[in-house]
């Protein structure tokens, strides 16, 4: 009645207590990014379901994995996440029943830094969109933060989703460089940075992270992932400058040199 879907690269760190958390499904589908590590064969120990597909952004991966799905029920999941117990009950007793009016469900995630539970800085309950009949769902097309758009009505569930996302700072650091990146490029043509952006949106950022969303209730961690998201928050519109700037510098080229 379900498949868990799970697209990864290189995630030989996390991808064993992904899939273990997932072996309830009567289908795991692992799509992978050719990892130069030991992902597949760990994989290989759980599901013979791995495909390979070269990596074209994250939507494209979503779409390949929600392809091959067969069943009529379809759970995505991360290599940093686990289904949890309490979840997989409440999953199994709501598919199992009938006449289900809902067409997907938004599930609560909580999320890790270095293994601790952050409970404010707006990371939960974080709902996603995480459950989904397989003819009514498809992936939004963006380049970061893509996600699921479901046909119909949508419900929610109580138990959560783990989502160990930061358990090393220099591994996250890659992240934030990547994901600022995509926003970057998503972002340049919609909005001209100007000087005011640098100035003031990292300071935002503190405000709403730290101050509103009561990220000090969280103490170091708390402090961490309002950092985290300044970071991200500078590098992406610092980013989106370096674009406009070099768009604007090779247009001046061409005039010159027509």
């Amino acid at each position: 009645m379900i498949s868990i879907t799970i697209i990864c690269k290189n995630e030989e760190n996390n991808i064993e207590e992904c899939i273990k958390s997932a072996l309830w499904a009567d289908e795991i589908i692992v799509v992978d990014s050719y990892s130069t590590d030991k992902t597949v064969e760990i994989a290989k120990k759980f599901t013979d379901k791995i495909y390979q597909n070269g990596w074209k952004g994250f939507a494209e991966q979503r779409n390949f994995a929600l392809s091959k799905t067969t069943k009529e029920w379809i759970m995505p999941l991360d290599a940093d996440e686990r289904c949890s117990p309490e979840l997989k009950e409440e999953i199994i007793k709501i598919i199992s029943g009938t006449d289900i009016e809902e067409s997907g469900f938004r599930i609560p995630r909580k999320s890790f830094i270095l293994y601790k539970w952050v409970k404010h800085c707006g990371w939960y309950p974080g709902y996603q969109l995480r459950l989904f009949r397989s003819d009514k769902v498809k992936v939004t097309e963006r380049l970061v933060h893509e996600g699921y758009e479901v046909e119909g009505k949508i419900g929610f569930l109580k138990n959560d989703i783990l989502h160990y996302t930061i358990n090393s700072i220099s591994e996250y650091i890659l992240k934030i460089n990547q994901y600022s990146s995509l926003q970057a490029i998503e972002k340049a043509d919609k909005k001209i940075v100007k000087l005011s952006d640098l100035f003031f949106r990292p300071i935002a950022a503190f405000l709403q992270q730290f101050i509103f969303k009561k990220g000090f209730l969280d103490g170091v961690y708390g402090l961490m992932v309002t950092n985290f998201d300044i970071m991200t928050n500078m590098l992406t519109y610092m980013k989106m400058w370096e674009i406009q700037h070099t768009q604007k510098t090779d247009n001046k080229k061409q005039k010159t040199n027509n």
